[in-house]
């Protein structure tokens, strides 16, 4: 079986993007709404606003479909970096991990153990709220290969 090399990830390219779905899928149901507005615009009636309400429905289920599974994911990274936390911080940190929020521990699941305590320290007592704001403190990347 054929290994085909990954590129490390790192801040710059962790984001996943699917162009069949992110591009290609989105630009095919927004041309579809689009269109069928026109109908309605140009000969309003039941006939031209269902399809552009099915349309415009479609459009929000694309969403809904890619947003549904990233709320479940981001649970499942709290309570794996809540533990993963529990586990490497130093004690005086530990009781603090219940003050991290889910964008702060989802941000965190980048960083490796090893500077780990001086991060969640510095987004706690500065505080730092953003999640690209800590990604880009991260000094030795963790990659996240699964993420969806």
């Amino acid at each position: 079986m054929l290994r085909t090399e990954r590129r490390p990830q790192t801040y710059a390219n962790h984001r996943k993007i699917i162009p069949l779905y992110h591009v290609v899928t989105f630009f095919l149901l927004l041309l579809n709404l689009f269109w069928s507005a026109i109908g309605v615009y140009e000969a309003p009636s039941m006939n031209t606003a269902v399809p552009t309400l099915l349309a415009l429905a479609l459009l929000v289920l694309f969403f809904a479909i890619r947003s549904f599974p990233l709320v479940v994911q981001d649970r499942v990274i709290r309570l794996e970096m809540r533990l993963r936390l529990a586990q490497i911080l130093p004690p005086d940190l530990r009781p603090r991990i219940g003050e991290l929020d889910v964008r702060q521990l989802v941000a965190l699941r980048f960083a490796s153990d090893g500077e780990m305590a001086d991060l969640v320290r510095r987004v706690l007592d500065q505080p730092i709220k953003s999640g690209e704001a800590i990604k880009r403190e991260i000094r030795h990347w963790q990659p996240d290969d699964l993420r969806c």
